[in-house]
């Protein structure tokens, strides 16, 4: 047979395409050496599988081709990148010489990077591919052994893992196939998590404690300020466990995201939401993504879960306002000369910072050594903007003696965790009866103006308290609608079906650090 047809994907962004890889052999003079080209757009890793190819093929036990072999990747206008299409070439120059047979093929999706000696390696994006193989039709997926939990967790796919090529013929020589490789998704997302980082190891601090709950219950945004050492970060790293578990299309989700950036370490589903915490030193392109070939930044990194950026104006101030889109929209759009991605980016944004640059403002034991125009100057690194982007602003003093050494047990995590999720299903019932709530809203954080308007009404009293503030603080017209979702969340916490004036303060109390703290 000197033309045979199978079928790779390509990964652009999180999303999946197919690829028809088509070889055909072509005779030539014996005193030729066997020529592979490769036609289609491939990149150099791709183009670097020759070599490859040929060493796994011989090193096999089978005969490369004393031909001319030309391989197609189409469509050919698509750029092909990676190394995952060692594989479904190999089984075309197989299948061309006669040794794979066609029964299979037509109906299987190929994905693999070949070592020298035909060891299949794992490659990025295979959940992407396995999602797209069962809406092009096809019937299984190939996959290398390490991707396969990845890949299996999609249903009407039947998903065969291999270890090497020629493995791989065999499967397709033989006369039935055995069963598929499967992965129970509920399984997976039910394992326990780390429960080493819980709330009842932190002292005191009650009301940030307060203010963590009415963040993860309505996935609201977190600045919290304070003095080295008054347990911002410890506070932080343990938001993951009050926040509610990932539900399955949540993991799917994150698991695309961390499958494209070669990070699920063949665990198959991630069954935590994503807690990222990237250094100061990172870039723009770091934080939201980029590259010739766009890459998932930190924030998409962090979908479904939480973004903690520790030591806040110590970050490049371009990375910081390059934040202001993913905060607003939940996604980043990422455009080169050839090509525009889109990832998600839905995020709960907690970051925390000093007062000024020493850290002892307004702390009652030790003095602060910095002038107003040094403390300014450390303030400015933060726009405005992206303040009014961040819900709650929540003050963090130093934590004193008495609170360390007090050996009463704190609420644990897991109580508080049952109420962010009772909170969470009450938003959810609300927005399946509203009318004008797009199947995007999750949250209360995800509230659109015409949401607001419709589950956030406020009665003569609190209409009065919230007007006041605005004029005293002078917020803004985006400060305004995130004290009313705030106020709504804190509802929610309470049970309560409309808001209340107390429930307006408390919102109120959470944003006039942004305003009135340092002045």
């Amino acid at each position: 047979m000197a033309l045979f047809k199978t079928f790779g994907a390509a990964v652009f962004g999180i999303d999946a395409h197919l690829v028809q890889v088509e070889v055909h052999l072509t005779p030539h003079s014996g005193d030729q050496q066997p020529l592979v080209t490769m036609v289609g757009l491939p990149d150099a890793a791709v183009r670097e599988s020759r070599e490859r190819i040929r060493a796994a093929i011989v090193n096999c036990g089978y005969l490369f081709p004393n031909q001319r072999v030309t391989v197609n990747l189409a469509p050919a206008d698509l750029r092909k990148e990676g190394s995952g299409f060692d594989l479904p070439i190999a089984v075309g120059v197989l299948g061309a010489t006669g040794d794979a047979r066609a029964r299979h093929v037509a109906d299987t999706l190929f994905v693999g990077e070949l070592s020298l000696d035909g060891q299949v390696r794992p490659v990025k994006g295979a959940l992407s591919m396995a999602l797209k193989a069962r809406d092009s039709g096809k019937r299984r997926i190939i996959v290398p052994t390490d991707n396969a939990p990845e890949a299996a967790v999609v249903s009407g796919i039947a998903t065969y893992p291999v270890a090497s090529l020629a493995e791989v013929i065999a499967l397709l020589n033989s006369a039935e196939l055995p069963p598929p490789f499967t992965a129970d998704a509920a399984a997976l997302l039910a394992v326990a998590g780390d429960a080493s980082l819980d709330f009842r190891d932190i002292r005191g601090q009650l009301h940030v404690r307060r203010a963590i709950e009415v963040a993860c219950a309505g996935g609201h945004n977190i600045l919290m300020i304070g003095p080295p050492g008054s347990g911002k970060t410890m506070l932080a790293r343990r938001i993951p466990a009050v926040l509610p578990p990932l539900t399955f299309e949540e993991a799917l989700d994150v698991t695309r995201i961390h499958s494209v950036a070669g990070l699920t370490q063949g665990q198959g589903m991630m069954r935590e939401r994503p807690f990222r915490n990237p250094h100061v030193t990172v870039s723009d392109a770091g934080l939201i993504g980029g590259g010739a070939t766009p890459r998932p930044g930190e924030v998409s990194l962090a979908h479904h879960g939480v973004l903690f950026l520790d030591e806040l104006p110590e970050f490049d101030r371009n990375a910081l306002e390059v934040l202001r889109q993913p905060l607003e929209d939940g996604k980043v759009t990422i455009s080169r000369a050839a090509m525009s991605l889109t990832f998600p980016a839905r995020f709960m944004l907690a970051a925390a910072m000093n007062p000024c640059p020493c850290g002892f403002f307004n702390d009652q034991t030790r003095e602060c050594k910095c002038t107003p125009a040094q403390i300014q100057r450390y303030v400015a690194k933060i726009s405005g903007p992206l303040l009014d982007r961040i819900d709650i602003h929540v003050d963090v003093p130093a934590v004193g003696f008495q609170e360390l050494a007090h050996d009463a047990p704190s609420e644990d995590s897991a109580t508080i965790r049952a109420r962010v999720i009772r909170a969470r299903e009450r938003q959810l019932e609300r927005f399946k009866s509203g009318d004008s709530a797009p199947p995007a809203m999750f949250c209360n954080a995800h509230m659109t103006p015409r949401a607001i308007r419709r589950h956030c009404k406020l009665d003569g009293t609190s209409a009065r308290l919230l007007e006041t503030a605005m004029e005293r603080l002078g917020l803004s017209a985006r400060a305004y609608d995130r004290i009313l979702k705030v106020s709504r969340t804190i509802a929610d916490l309470e049970d309560a079906a409309d808001v209340a004036p107390h429930h307006v303060a408390e919102a109120i109390q959470y944003r006039s650090l942004d305003r009135s703290y340092w002045q």
